[in-house]
């Protein structure tokens, strides 16, 4: 994205990816969502979001570890972890 925009990201990934983006991208990415994100730029601009890290970071950051455990258990994480183990050609990183 950041080196050419969404014409470089849709010649980077493959047609049938590229077809999801055309026909579901609208469904997904919605008013809804886009006030969503609105509402997260707020919090950024207002300074809540910094309020609430520091806050995190100022309570011993059990929240954010706690979430950072759930995600790493999730499903995707073994999948991934899995197929990269089949790619020889890459070096995996792994915490």
């Amino acid at each position: 994205m950041y080196r050419g925009g969404l014409g470089f990201m849709r010649y980077s990934i493959s047609d049938t990816a590229e077809y999801g983006d055309y026909v579901s991208g609208p469904r997904v990415i919605d008013n809804h969502v886009r006030e969503n994100m609105r509402q997260i730029l707020r919090e950024i601009q207002d300074g809540s979001f910094a309020e609430k890290w520091l806050d995190e970071n100022s309570n011993g950051r059990e929240k954010f570890m706690a979430m950072r455990k759930k995600d790493s258990e999730h499903p995707v994480e073994k999948v991934g972890r899995d197929l990269r183990s089949m790619m020889s050609w890459l070096e995996p990183v792994e915490k």
